[in-house]
């Protein structure tokens, strides 16, 4: 079977707290860990997506509409949608590997690095499908 879930595919979290979000692969594990012996992905998306942003608004406002929360999991392949469009993602795969998420302070950091990146890339126009919320 051709492996498509590869790093920089953009997938849909299918089920628990980021059900219907949209997040994109950082790592992925097709053979599983010992400590998770089923085939999964490390991934980074977005938990609350920017607002729309109108011309009449001041830049403050825009600034906060514009904000991403960022989240970053361990996630089964079965709980994974993929999607046709892919990003590149070298700043966020520094940031972002399966031994940051052990530890709560390094998985904060991680998070904010992926904020950081998120925001710079919405507010240069790149990528505009991933920053829509999904309509169901």
């Amino acid at each position: 079977m051709a492996k498509f879930l590869r790093g920089g595919k953009v997938v849909i979290i299918l089920q628990g707290r980021y059900a219907g979000k949209k997040a994109v692969i950082v790592k992925n594990f097709d053979e599983g860990t010992s400590e998770r012996p089923y085939p999964h992905a490390v991934v980074a998306g977005i938990e609350r997506y920017p607002l729309k942003v109108t011309r009449s608004m001041d830049k403050k406002k825009v600034a906060a509409r514009s904000r991403v929360k960022p989240f970053v999991k361990v996630v089964n392949y079965a709980h994974l949608m993929p999607t046709r469009y892919t990003l590149e993602l070298e700043d966020i795969k520094a940031a972002v590997t399966a031994e940051s998420l052990q530890e709560p302070s390094q998985r904060t950091a991680a998070k904010k690095a992926v904020r950081a990146s998120l925001e710079k890339r919405y507010l240069t126009g790149k990528n505009k499908w991933f920053f829509t919320k999904l309509r169901f």
